[in-house]
């Protein structure tokens, strides 16, 4: 990677490249190459996951609903969409991608009944796959914009999304766990 490549990558996406509901995660992001902090997090994150005790994992903390395990779950899948969603509109999907119910998501998918390093692990191996399709991007692709869930959204901001919104559930998860 040259500083060329990273100069677009740490361009903050402009308010007309997502919708004003995703504006809470975008800001969340430090300054920077967004990919490079996407890699960062992967390693803080895994390791920090990796601290909790397969008990605390299933734990609901109220007034949350959700256990950790649910939380990861959540994490997992929302990886998985907001990558996708880059992956087409990078290549220049036309079709507008659809939206998703993040808690019918955790309700049908049962995170629970599986092993708490098992959830770390996908996450991290997910996280390491979107790492080198974002590093593999160039600007015109990083710079496309598509529809998903009936928003206007670009590669760049959906980058951004990713990050932020992990930054997010983490904030939660360290107040959950009192550390």
């Amino acid at each position: 990677m040259n500083a060329f490549d990273a100069a677009f990558r740490a361009e903050r996406p402009g308010e007309a490249e997502y919708g004003a509901f995703y504006g809470k995660y975008i800001r969340l992001v430090p300054p920077g190459d967004v990919v490079h902090f996407l890699d960062r997090q992967r390693e803080t994150t895994a390791a920090f996951l990796r601290t909790v005790s397969p008990e605390e994992a299933l734990t609901r903390h109220p007034p949350y609903t959700w256990s950790l395990h649910q939380v990861l779950g959540h994490l997992i899948d929302s990886e998985r969409i907001f990558g996708t969603r880059a992956l087409c509109i990078a290549r220049g999907e036309k079709q507008a991608l659809p939206g998703f119910d993040e808690n019918a998501y955790v309700q049908e998918a049962a995170f629970d009944r599986r092993p708490w390093m098992s959830l770390v692990e996908e996450f991290d191996h997910l996280r390491r796959g979107h790492v080198l399709m974002f590093e593999a991007m160039d600007a015109i692709a990083w710079n496309r914009v598509g529809v998903a869930n009936q928003l206007d959204v670009s590669v760049r901001a959906s980058a951004f999304i990713l990050a932020g919104h992990v930054e997010h559930h983490l904030a939660i998860l360290h107040k959950r766990l009192g550390r």
